[in-house]
């Protein structure tokens, strides 16, 4: 056997939001976001449920925060409902609400773990809906307002805030494809609305620092690498590239969007000035990484996309229950980039996890070998990019629990817990025993000979993201 090992100061938690697993819709105040609307709607959701109970987290968090403790959990990445904080359109504040997230915050820390929260993790309410949402920048503005409002409450307790969750999956579902709310399918609206997320960040960075004594901000970006199926592919997927990871890392982190995103942004959205991008690009504490695979692309139609989603032509690929192919190198390469294109910034990873059909056997356990297999593997790429230099500070696994798994239902189960959602009873899986220890120890052991398969081409691998014209605009 081999030890993988981890340096003591690396951050071990899980990670969750809140329309997954609160429940309580109507609870002490709280007003409808996007989702409770968008999941009335015919066909919207896989299996037909919605999230109003979920995991029943807002009254059942005593339990939840007791079985952090069981797992041994140093950190706690949660997010807080917008809706359930703000109560209308006149900036009025659910002081219920806030109690929720206060009596949460206070529980972590009387139980020795570190709250991380998250601003906004896509359950916009409906009454910035209303008022164009994230098709107008003003919302920008008032996701401000709304920051002010939680960290002068929370700010004495919490230092670690992620501003935005996922801009990309909020642009690509929620405006360009509809399978997200608020269900839009414009690729112009999609944009603006990418561009409006980002301002969001930068516009919450600084109330944030004023009322937070040693504040530590970042965003939350869905990074991954784009692979080409083939060598004639490669034109397509560098630019698929930029309309999928540089679009959001290069403004935050270089101040600017790749040339040709920047020239039909400017065309798109009449309002952006030259003081967007320098608020966007304010220096954040760190980056906020969400890893679960790639993707691969060719050419193909219809023309306006141009491009077709496939799989690598290997016999023995693998895959999760969200037919997402399972391959670790894929994180190291993101790491990888990460860290050469931009300067190495401190790092979270906030999510990475896997979906699998779990089941629960007639003893009682939930023998979940497959999980457990993901993610030894992807921390070895972990491990791969620390011994690189990659400046990473901590990891949270996609999810304490299983979930409402947005246009899936509860059909997808992420957690490294079992929620029997007939009776709400939680059952640590194997994987979530298995995390349990390396949270408490920062390692794990494996054999030599499994190391070694999964380690055999990362050197190439690492490097699949650095094109280039990458390294041209480095050089400018």
């Amino acid at each position: 056997m081999t030890r993988v090992q981890f340096p003591d100061r690396l951050l071990w938690g899980a990670a969750t939001s809140a329309y997954q697993i609160e429940g309580a819709p109507e609870a002490d105040g709280k007003v409808a976001s996007i989702w409770d609307r968008f999941t009335t709607g015919r066909d919207r959701i896989s299996d037909g449920t919605d999230g109003g109970v979920a995991c029943e987290h807002y009254r059942r968090y005593p339990e939840d925060l007791d079985l952090m403790v069981e797992l041994g959990l140093q950190s706690y990445r949660f997010s807080i409902a917008w809706p359930r904080v703000m109560a209308d359109a006149r900036g009025r504040v659910n002081q219920r609400g806030l109690d929720f997230y206060e009596r949460l915050v206070d529980g972590l820390l009387a139980r020795g773990i570190r709250p991380f929260a998250t601003l906004y993790h896509w359950d916009l309410p409906c009454f910035e809906e209303q008022r164009g949402g994230w098709e107008r920048r003003d919302t920008a503005w008032r996701f401000a307002e709304y920051a002010e409002v939680v960290a002068r409450r929370l700010g004495d307790r919490v230092q670690d805030w992620v501003t935005i969750n996922e801009p990309l999956t909020v642009a690509v579902a929620g405006y360009l494809v509809g399978q997200h709310a608020p269900g839009r399918r414009n690729p112009v609206r999609a944009l603006q609305a990418a561009h409006h997320l980002l301002l969001a960040h930068g516009a919450a960075l600084e109330p944030l620092r004023a009322e937070v004594s040693e504040a530590r901000v970042g965003p939350a970006l869905n990074l991954f690498p784009v692979l080409p199926q083939r060598r004639q592919d490669v034109w397509i997927a560098e630019r698929l590239d930029r309309l999928a990871n540089r679009i959001f890392a290069d403004p935050i982190l270089r101040g600017r969007y790749p040339r040709p995103i920047q020239r039909l942004i400017g065309l798109l959205d009449r309002s952006m000035g030259p003081e967007d991008l320098a608020l966007i690009s304010q220096k954040v504490d760190f980056v906020g990484v969400n890893h679960y695979s790639h993707i691969v692309v060719k050419r193909g139609w219809p023309p306006v996309l141009g491009f077709r989603v496939g799989a690598r032509e290997d016999p023995e690929v693998r895959y999760t229950d969200m037919d997402w192919e399972i391959y670790p190198q894929s994180f190291l390469t993101t790491l990888t980039w990460l860290r050469e294109r931009y300067g190495n910034p401190p790092v979270y990873v906030t999510e990475n996890g896997a979906a699998f059909r779990d089941r629960l056997d007639a003893d009682g356990e939930v023998r979940d070998a497959a999980r457990r297999d993901y993610l030894a593997a992807y921390l070895v790429m972990l491990r791969q990019a620390l011994d690189a230099g990659s400046d990473i500070r901590g990891y949270f696994v996609w999810s304490l629990l299983d979930n409402f798994e947005w246009a899936f239902g509860l059909s997808k189960r992420f957690g490294i817990v079992h929620v029997d959602y007939a009776t709400q009873h939680r059952t640590p899986k194997t994987s979530g025993l298995w995390y349990a220890d390396v949270c408490r120890t920062g390692g794990f052991d494996v054999t030599e000979t499994w190391l070694q398969g999964l380690l055999a081409g990362t050197e190439d691998a690492a490097l699949d993201l650095i094109e280039p014209e990458d390294l041209q605009e480095n050089a400018e």
